[in-house]
């Protein structure tokens, strides 16, 4: 019950954390996370696919980023 069904982004999230917003981090890099079968299972991906969102962006040939902009208190 602490996550919602195949929500990866609250797993990283809880993972990760704010880590970055310490200021005695100056780098890190997570190189490897490992889910379990059973939370796997219900992941039930994407709605629709790269494809799709590429179409709607219109945006091809280049990575699609993106960013939460927020304030640093």
């Amino acid at each position: 019950d602490l996550y919602e069904e195949g929500s990866l982004s609250n797993l990283t999230a809880s993972i990760i954390g704010n880590v970055f917003g310490f200021k005695a981090v100056n780098a890190l890099r997570l190189e490897d996370m490992r889910m379990p079968v059973a939370y796997l299972k219900t992941y039930q991906g994407p709605a629709t696919g790269v494809i799709v969102e590429r179409e709607r962006l219109d945006k091809f040939g280049r990575p699609l980023l993106g960013a939460t902009v927020k304030p640093k208190l």
